[in-house]
């Protein structure tokens, strides 16, 4: 980031695309949750809500870690192993819990976990897929893509932009990677990862924006 930009200015370009990302989708009764793995546990706090207020029987969580390995350093364990103790410490009993431990990004994610539910024979018609904020709809095109037919809607733990970043997470981290997602909504439709969605111009332009102040570490390669 230029150090003479000033933190609104960055925030309000933020604000623009974190809006975008959300899907408000409402919460309704399914078959399953399926929880994808990151640095951020409150996805795992979220599901595990969501699980404990009854809308589902059971929390699939998926993930092993990011193409960094951050999180297995950090935590010496899979992100789905990392959810799975936070969901427990909250109530949540062991046998309603399921672990996908190898997938190392959306796609995987998805794939995986239908696996994983075949296997096991678990059927399933619907699913509530928890994400963090500001993946739910790079998550959404890469579901409709990923898993056609499954009647499913993303969720995310109800945080502000402003209230996002933690001792954890920083801003700049987070701003990166929606700079970083936003790219990968207008690029991955092509590869064949993800449905096509419309990006508003204003939208465009507040990452075109952010790029050029220096928020550029999680392009598309």
């Amino acid at each position: 980031m230029r150090a003479d930009t000033p933190n609104e200015i960055v925030d309000s370009l933020a604000q623009v695309i974190w809006d975008y990302m959300l899907m408000h989708q409402p919460i309704q009764r399914a078959d399953g949750i399926l929880a994808l793995g990151s640095r951020d546990t409150r996805t795992a706090e979220q599901a595990a809500h969501l699980f404990l207020e009854g809308w589902a029987p059971f929390i699939l969580f998926s993930g092993d870690t990011g193409v960094t390995e951050h999180t297995r350093t950090e935590w010496g364990m899979s992100e789905a192993e990392k959810f799975a103790e936070v969901a427990l410490g909250m109530g949540v009993p062991e046998e309603f819990v399921l672990l996908e431990t190898a997938s190392r990004n959306t796609g995987d994610n998805i794939q995986f976990s239908r696996c994983l539910l075949e296997e096991k024979g678990i059927a399933v018609e619907s699913l509530i897929v928890v994400q963090k904020p500001y993946m739910e709809r790079r998550t959404y095109a890469t579901f409709m893509k990923q898993w056609p037919g499954m009647d499913f809607i993303v969720s995310s733990a109800p945080i502000a932009y402003e209230d996002y970043a933690t001792e954890r997470i920083s801003k700049e981290e987070t701003i990166n990677a929606m700079v970083g997602d936003l790219q990968r909504i207008r690029e991955y439709p092509a590869k064949g990862f993800q449905i096509e969605q419309e990006i508003p111009s204003e939208v465009w332009a507040a990452r075109e924006e952010l790029v050029r102040l220096g928020f550029n570490t999680r392009p598309v390669l």
